[in-house]
């Protein structure tokens, strides 16, 4: 009796870690990112850039832009409400004068309102700005993906809801992605995106060079 007791324990236990484990995604990834930095030393005042795999996907963003301190914490196939709950370990612990925030791509396509998006970016900014009310942070539209191309009215709506929003804050910038990634019709350019039609090859982020560039200088 003694012993199923004690083996129900442990199984009740193993549940628990488990179930917490599952409750908090990206818990492991959002770690080791942290770690990683934490081992190769940074300093103050670099610039973040941040949010979901497009943004991890950049490999060489430093390559692109040598002159400038970057950080890089791209994680997984994150959404907005994923940033603002890891945005101490991503962002705010780097005490950086520049954030870039990819964020409401993955949100959009699993159906997430716009509204809610908005809402976890505007507390993001707001959590940055009582750290340090100087930090430039700028909102990076959503991308026209072939592979999302049939919700692109939505993608549409968020990227001018989020160019407003940009609009009525201090210190906040909306970067436009979209018209540089569409053809002249404005459809989506399947040449800058590798196989799986939704991540920029390197093709695709050269043109985001150009993007970023303007700005970085």
């Amino acid at each position: 009796m003694k012993n199923r007791l004690f083996l129900s324990i442990l199984l009740f236990g193993a549940f628990c870690i488990q179930t917490f484990a599952q409750g908090i995604p990206f818990e492991n990834e959002v770690r080791q990112l942290s770690a990683r930095y934490d081992s190769l030393g940074w300093t103050q005042g670099a610039t973040v850039f941040t949010g979901s795999s497009t943004i991890r996907m950049w490999n060489n963003l430093q390559e692109t832009f040598p002159t400038e301190n970057l950080i890089n914490t791209g994680f997984g196939g994150s959404k907005a409400s994923d940033l603002e709950r890891h945005l101490f370990p991503l962002v705010i612990k780097f005490e950086p004068s520049r954030v870039f925030i990819y964020e409401g791509d993955n949100d959009l396509w699993a159906d997430v309102p716009v509204s809610e998006i908005l809402q976890s970016l505007d507390n993001i900014v707001t959590r940055i700005h009582l750290v340090n009310p100087n930090v430039k942070v700028y909102l990076i539209g959503a991308k026209p993906s072939p592979s999302r191309w049939t919700k692109k009215d939505n993608y549409m709506i968020f990227n001018q809801m989020l160019k407003e929003y940009c609009q009525t804050k201090e210190e906040v910038e909306f970067v436009d992605t979209w018209q540089a990634l569409t053809d002249a019709a404005g459809n989506p350019r399947p040449e800058l995106y590798i196989q799986d039609m939704l991540h920029l090859n390197a093709e695709g982020y050269k043109v985001w060079e150009g993007i970023f560039k303007s700005i970085l200088r």
